[in-house]
């Protein structure tokens, strides 16, 4: 079955290249070499792909400009900013920044871009290939309120909306394993209450042998 992000990626470049290097045929299953008709994979977005793209605060996207340069630049926010509108649809609201325009200027020739979500903690990354068309606030206000977080504070400029090619899921090997606060609030929730437990207890021993300490018939003074 073809993977349709491999399909994708798989110019003759860069068949040629794994040709040289000896993994072509693994890939050929994957890329359409074998059976170029065969049925596609990966082009809809399933229910493991939608609770990732959920969890995640953060994601690369790159473009390429018209002179041929890419960019790549990180878009972050709270978790589910970016929003699974359907199977082959994401969205999420462009808000105002440095006012570069890099990327917008890159996507008004060339729609196409590609999209890393990486997770540290767990060491797991999804890349998709898709094609992204950009709606201007005034153009259309109520997309722009829709993809925007609530509680949010940032303005709205502009929505984007991005249609999936293809995904592919990637090896964890080389990721290094990075937490968010709130990951290690959640690591270490169970030390914390053990860290307090054993700081109470310890107050109450110290307590007890004050007390054991303390002369017959003394008064306890007042706290």
């Amino acid at each position: 079955m073809i993977n349709r992000f491999l399909q994708i990626a798989s110019t003759p470049s860069v068949r040629s290249a794994r040709e040289k290097q000896g993994s072509a045929a693994g890939y050929a299953r994957f890329d359409g070499t074998l059976d170029p008709d065969g049925p596609v994979a990966h082009d809809r977005l399933g229910a493991a792909e939608v609770e990732f793209i959920a969890r995640r605060d953060g994601f690369y996207i790159a473009s390429v400009s018209e002179t041929g340069w890419p960019y790549v630049q990180f878009r972050g926010g709270p978790p589910g900013f970016l929003w699974v509108l359907d199977d082959r649809t994401l969205g999420f609201a462009d808000l105002r920044g440095n006012r570069q325009y890099i990327t917008v200027g890159n996507v008004g020739q060339n729609d196409r871009v590609a999209l890393f979500l990486m997770d540290y903690a767990h060491r797991r990354r999804l890349k998709l290939f898709g094609r992204i068309a950009l709606v201007e606030a005034g153009d259309d206000p109520g997309l722009g309120a829709r993809l925007a977080v609530p509680g949010y504070a940032a303005g709205v400029e502009r929505a984007a909306l991005v249609t999936v090619e293809g995904f592919d899921w990637n090896c964890p090997q080389h990721i290094t394993p990075r937490f968010t606060e709130a990951e290690l609030a959640d690591v270490l929730a169970p030390l914390t209450q053990r860290l307090e437990e054993l700081r109470a207890e310890n107050d109450r021993l110290k307590s007890a042998l004050a007390e054991r300490a303390r002369p017959p018939g003394e008064a306890v003074a007042p706290r």
